[in-house]
């Protein structure tokens, strides 16, 4: 019988093995192959996703079961919160500075990978096993390329159902909890927090399972009202450090372009190691390339697939180059991520926050990360769920839904590093199927895009013609 720290050992080995080179060359090459191929397109009409998200174009009867603004919301609530302040300073702590350039690089790139991905979602919706019509790539798969493709559209959703759990996001939101306000103001002794940590735990357990039922039209609706509110928020409180510290801007940023191709801050001063850590945990923000925000804009109301694209396409931009580069900046100008020993999480976010906010650091980083941690959590057991019903069918999701609310309070009170390499890499492996149907169908949504834009040009051109 294998020990726990043998198994600990060989999942972090098969976490490292999957998101090797051969994983960012598909995920970077991938995307930035589809950013040739599409001759920059979407680029030139990235201002056509306001009026999409303001409902210009919206159609109640349209298929799908929420409108754009929700799917994307939807969308960035997976991605947004933990994965932006955790992730950001697991980036620096492990890969140095110069990491950031490199999630910056999986950005831009993956513009154009969330067009395609996001397109090809609505484009090849299917039927689930009660006739509601879904998207995602698993049914990408099914639809577009057919059943001999099936091997891959049952990895994707068999990692998804493994690597969408929840145990990060309420083992960090408990972590912040406990930091920010148990311990300080003497609720519980740091070593003795089991119990508060349990009580968080089935808090945020019957909170989820309230938004659960609603389905991803409750999701939606939640996420929509938080999502815009909580990234203004963090704006506000990011800019109000970086201008404290605003005559140190130039040099965090010439500290970021100088270590992304040194490595000399990185752990063993590995050039290697900052590049793989740049692009895993860009991917790990935005999702570019992944699938699972497939899963949401795949919801969309909407009979033309390119539009889901087109608001998707903000999604990387929003989530990567504003709130990752603001969250950097942070760490780096307050000279906390030099304290960050190992992977150093929120906790390291947080010490930034309280460099120029003292003690209410923490806590208004806390009021930004709660809401959107809590919709983390809701939009991954959308995304599970819709995993699940693939492989098994709607008839057995309760099932899913019961195991899914005990694995959120499991998450709060123990320390599951086995469990985090399983999640880091599953969104290796779903990333495979995701990326490979993409490039293989990526002509359809050439074809599509080109007949939708088209007609957009003449329309705008119509329209501005009568103005005059």
């Amino acid at each position: 019988m294998p020990s726990l720290s043998a198994i600990d050992t060989a999942l972090a080995a098969f976490a490292s093995f999957v998101w090797g080179t051969p994983l960012l060359v598909l995920l970077v090459g991938g995307g930035l192959a589809l950013l040739i191929y599409s001759r920059g397109r979407p680029y030139r009409h990235l201002g056509h996703s306001i009026d999409l998200l303001r409902g210009k174009y919206d159609d109640p009867n349209d298929p799908g079961q929420v409108p754009h603004r929700q799917a994307l919301s939807t969308a960035l609530s997976g991605t947004l919160g933990l994965g932006n302040i955790a992730g950001v300073a697991i980036a620096i702590s492990t890969g140095g500075p110069g990491a950031i350039l490199w999630m910056w690089v999986t950005a831009l790139v993956g513009v154009a990978t969330k067009f395609y991905t996001a397109s090809l979602a609505v484009m090849f919706r299917g039927r689930d096993s009660t006739g509601e019509l879904q998207g995602g790539p698993m049914y990408v798969i099914r639809e577009g390329l057919g059943r001999k493709w099936m091997p891959l559209a049952l990895l994707f959703a068999v990692a998804g159902l493994c690597g969408l759990l929840p145990v990060f996001q309420s083992n960090q939101t408990v972590q912040l909890l406990r930091e920010s306000f148990a311990v300080p103001f003497g609720w519980i002794s740091a070593d003795g927090s089991l119990l508060f940590d349990f009580a968080i735990g089935c808090v945020l357990a019957a909170a989820a399972l309230v938004v659960i039922v609603g389905r991803i039209q409750r999701i939606g609706k939640f996420a929509v009202r938080i999502v815009p509110a909580m990234v203004i928020f963090y704006l506000a409180l990011t800019l109000i450090v970086i201008g404290y510290f605003w005559q140190q801007v130039p040099a965090a940023f010439a500290l970021i372009f100088s270590d992304a191709f040194s490595g000399q801050a990185a752990a063993g001063g590995a050039l290697g190691t900052v590049i793989a850590t740049g692009i895993s945990r860009g991917a790990f923000s935005n999702e570019a390339g992944i699938g699972t925000e497939s899963l949401a804009h795949g919801a969309a109301k909407t009979r033309e697939p390119i539009r889901e694209g087109v608001v998707a396409m903000t999604g990387p931009i929003i989530d990567t180059l504003v709130i990752c580069t603001c969250t950097a900046l942070v760490i780096l100008l307050t000279g906390t991520w030099r304290e960050g020993e190992g992977i150093a999480g929120v906790s390291l976010t947080a010490d930034a926050f309280s460099e120029v906010f003292g003690g209410w650091g923490p806590i208004m980083l806390l009021v930004m990360v709660l809401p959107l941690a809590f919709s983390t959590i809701v939009t991954f057991w959308y995304y599970g769920v819709k995993c699940f019903v693939f492989l098994f069918g709607a008839r057995w999701q309760n099932f899913y839904t019961a195991a899914y609310i005990v694995l959120i309070v499991i998450g709060a009170v123990a320390s599951l590093s086995a469990v985090n390499n399983i999640i880091i890499g599953m969104y290796a492996v779903m990333a495979v199927p995701t990326m490979v149907s993409t490039l293989l169908l990526a002509r359809q949504v050439n074809r599509a895009a080109h007949n939708y834009f088209t007609a957009l040009d003449l329309e705008q051109g119509k329209a501005k013609e009568s103005e005059a």
